[in-house]
């Protein structure tokens, strides 16, 4: 091939040829076909020999002209001849090694740009199967999952397979790569309810794949410092070349996907659901046992798209009834499977006994199906009633701005939700509106003195939430929410949270008004709350609400099972929690003893007047008892607690607020680190101790959880047990007027029934209905009315959370606090 060392040779050697060899030099140095490195050395020659005089015209001929004779023809000698043809020899030479090195260099270039255009790639991965993979539940299994890591970045991770140490995921994915001069990593991990144990992790250097070629990979996994056999992951691995622009359409799809889930979830928790799915879970049957006794705990997961509920736990059975049931909201472009998985309640991690699915597309809607599902491996049947009703969401988003009153809207809800239309669909029961105008003074939460706030208003399970408005503390929102009501009785919460980008949102403030205490068209700020709704947080809200509903409905619901919060959880155990519901039950106990006491003191003569009195009353009630006397010395009661409280409003004076008032924190952290150490105490007393064989199957950190779990239990039986007698207290009290006069309503009823209607016939009719219910009725969920009612009445917990604050228009913006 033609290079600059050959040009320099004959330049250097021929010296013969010098007239020659300068035509031939200027030449190249025109020549823009060569390199400017290879024309700037003749370039150079030109120019100093311009300087020096050799050369006077500056664009000299690359041929010499022959001197003429005479005649006027060409002439010259044959020595003059044969350098012309010597020159223009060497000329022809030049120019065609030229054109093989312009030639070549375009190859070389183009394959250059070739190589520089397919330096990306992108790295396909096949994860078919894992192999004797470690053992990480007590059940002598696991269930493993796992994640892929690039340049420090999750880039996948795999479904959970349960109990399984040979598990077979056949999934597949793709990742782009820029660089192959670096490692994948991967890891193991065995999924739990808490913390995920890790089961070991391996690196894979992305310079031994070969391109375009498909390379079947078994990967070791270990751990550092450890020497146990963790098993090892099957999976096929191509490195495909891809141009720049392919590799950006990898990474945007990859970001696609990514922004479609996020909205997904978004859309999930504050857009608008399509449809419901009313399910009601029946029982199990045939289940497998997981306890050594024989039997197992039982309860049940469901999960459709983002939407989840937990049943309660069926106790030492392998055929529970659980009879519970539970809505699941459909939004547009989710998947319509239904999951399932049964677990076993345990001590430690729940086990898992069984998976099951329903493809919601395949059910009719607006008709209730009984399912029987059948659970992987034989593990059992569930049974279940499912209804797809409601053709589009009953909540709805608009702006303010936008936002226009439409007299039919208002005449089509008083006709919706008037008497003569109580009967019909009894579970709309009615309609509230909420318009979150704006928010004032709100708590700093982010470095200069700003905060990103947006607003999420709940009912129960529904969830609204307004746009985010950046760097301000009073940020106006503007919108307007509805929400269909399924129960008066039940509480709107509204929160504020400060949106962080890179991590979850940061709570400001909260507030929860009860739906009975909404005055319709008023506008207002309500003051924010803690989390605990116990004391007062900074900022205020400005809302207007509208609540309109049936009354007959709300009275058939309030006799009905109470709809539960799923994602409420049950309090954990707490020093100062147990301690609080021990002095609650103890007040409530203490009121009993006291009215014992006065009933003995009356046997005792203590006080003759008194005694005299009572024993002539009892003499005479029980000569003309009655039946239906029992309603009315209830009702005597609430007559006599109603004048009580309508004389002493009068002079009572309002309770003074509690301007920041500290929460239980502080002291259930004292009490937290007290039973660390009492723990810790236990722990260094059994390490003392000579562990023997039979005692070394349970672990300490068994036993403890044990006592954590029993500690707990008898903490929230307590409370129940508290909450009942505060909620038969405050019935009486007039706490909630509509649940009152409802119940004042039922025993004036009850007591002209019984007035009219021989005994034995209601009691022939009440068994008659027991008796037959469950043959009209097969499915029906068993409930007592009377603790249905109790539990929409208020307990002392509830109205702390609900007691309303000033609002601080006008006050510092530092916050004191109650000494």
């Amino acid at each position: 091939m033609f290079s600059t060392c050959c040009l320099d040779e004959p330049l250097n050697d021929c010296q013969e040829h010098s007239s020659a060899m300068d035509g031939l030099e200027e030449f190249l140095a025109d020549c823009r076909v060569l390199p400017l490195s290879v024309r700037k050395r003749f370039l150079d020659r030109r120019h100093s020999r311009q300087s020096s005089g050799e050369l006077s015209d500056p664009s000299p001929s690359p041929t010499t002209t022959a001197p003429m004779d005479a005649n006027g023809e060409t002439g010259g000698t044959d020595q003059s001849r044969e350098k012309q043809l010597s020159q223009s020899s060497l000329r022809s030479s030049v120019e065609e090694s030229i054109d093989r090195v312009g030639v070549q260099q375009a190859i070389d270039a183009e394959a250059e740009m070739e190589k520089a255009h397919l330096k990306y790639y992108r790295l396909e991965v096949h994860l078919k199967e894992g192999r004797d993979l470690a053992v990480r539940d007590w059940s002598g299994s696991s269930d493993p999952y796992v994640k892929f890591k690039l340049e420090g970045k999750v880039v996948y991770k795999s479904r959970i397979i349960y109990q399984n140490l040979n598990p077979q995921w056949d999934e597949t994915f793709h990742v782009p790569v820029r660089n192959i001069d670096q490692r994948m990593s991967l890891s193991v991990w065995d999924y739990d309810m808490v913390n995920d144990d890790p089961m070991g992790r391996a690196k894979i250097d992305l310079s031994s794949l070969e391109p375009n070629i498909l390379m079947e990979k078994r990967v070791n996994l270990e751990e550092t410092n450890s020497t146990e056999n963790l098993g090892y992951l099957m999976m096929d691995m191509t490195l495909v070349a891809v141009s720049e622009d392919e590799l950006q359409n990898i990474s945007s799809r990859r970001k696609q996907q990514s922004t479609a889930k996020r909205a997904s979830i978004r859309a999930s928790k504050s857009q608008l659901w399509t449809s419901v799915a009313t399910i009601t879970l029946l029982e199990g049957r045939n289940l497998i046992s997981m306890d050594d006794n024989g039997l197992s705990d039982p309860y049940v997961k469901f999960k459709l798209a983002g939407e989840k509920f937990k049943s309660k736990v069926e106790t030492k059975t392998l055929n529970p009834k659980w009879m519970e049931q539970f809505d699941l909201k459909i939004y547009d472009e989710q998947s319509l499977l239904l999951e399932m998985s049964v677990w076993d309640k345990d001590v430690g991690k729940d086990d898992i006994m069984g998976r099951g699915e329903v493809d919601l597309s395949t059910l009719d809607p607006e008709k209730t199906h009984f399912l029987q599902v059948e659970l992987e491996d034989n593990a059992g049947l569930i049974d279940l009633l499912l209804t797809i009703s409601g053709t589009s969401g009953a909540e709805s988003i608009s702006d303010l701005m936008s936002f226009v009153d439409d007299p039919n809207r208002e005449r089509e809800l008083i006709r919706r939700y008037s008497i003569k239309n109580s009967l019909m669909d009894v579970k709309d029961v009615g309609w509230l509106q909420v318009k979150v105008i704006k928010a004032q003074n709100l708590a700093s939460a982010d470095i200069g003195g700003k905060s990103d706030p947006f607003c999420v208003v709940e009912l129960v399970n529904s969830r609204l939430q307004t746009q985010t408005q950046y760097k301000t503390l009073n940020p106006e929102w503007g919108k307007v929410f509805t929400f269909q009501v399924k129960d008066c009785h039940t509480a709107l919460e509204v929160t504020v949270y400060d949106e962080d980008k890179h991590g979850s949102p940061e709570f400001l403030g909260k507030c929860a008004i009860p739906l009975l205490n909404i005055k319709n068209g008023e506008k207002r700020f309500y003051a924010l709350k803690d989390k605990k709704l116990q004391g007062r947080a900074k900022g205020s809200i400005l809302l207007e609400m509208e609540f309109i509903y049936n009354d007959i409905k709300a009275a058939i619901r309030t006799v009905n099972p109470r709809e539960e919060k799923y994602l409420e959880q049950e309090p954990k155990f707490k020093i100062a929690l147990l301690q609080k519901n021990l002095q609650r039950v103890t007040s409530m106990v203490g009121s009993i003893i006291e009215v014992g006491r006065f009933i003995n003191s009356c046997f005792q003569w203590e006080s003759k007047p008194r005694t005299i009195t009572a024993f002539i009353s009892f003499l005479i009630i029980v000569w003309n008892f009655e039946l239906y006397m029992l309603p009315v010395a209830v009702l005597i009661i609430f007559i006599w607690k109603y004048v009580e409280l309508s004389i002493t409003d009068k002079y009572s004076r309002p309770q003074e607020e509690e301007v920041y008032a500290d929460s239980d924190d502080e002291y259930e952290e004292a009490d937290d680190s007290k039973l660390a150490v009492v723990l810790y105490s236990m722990r260094r007393d059994r390490e003392g101790q000579a562990v023997k064989p039979k005692e070394a199957k349970t672990s300490l950190s068994e036993k403890l959880h044990t006592i954590e779990r029993v500690c707990q239990t008898i903490q929230n039986k307590l409370d129940d047990v508290a909450c009942l007698g505060e909620r038969i207290k405050n019935t009486f009290n007039f706490t909630v007027p509509w649940l009152t006069w409802f119940a004042i309503l039922i025993l004036s009823v009850a007591t002209v029934i019984l007035y009219l209607i021989p005994l034995r016939y209601l009691i022939l009719a009440w068994g008659i209905n027991k008796f037959t219910k469950k043959l009209r009725k097969p499915h029906a969920i068993p409930n007592n009315e009377l603790l249905d009612f109790l539990s929409r009445v208020p307990s002392d917990a509830e109205l702390k959370k609900w007691q309303e604050l000033r609002p601080e228009l006008s006050r510092a913006d530092t916050p004191k606090k109650k000494k």
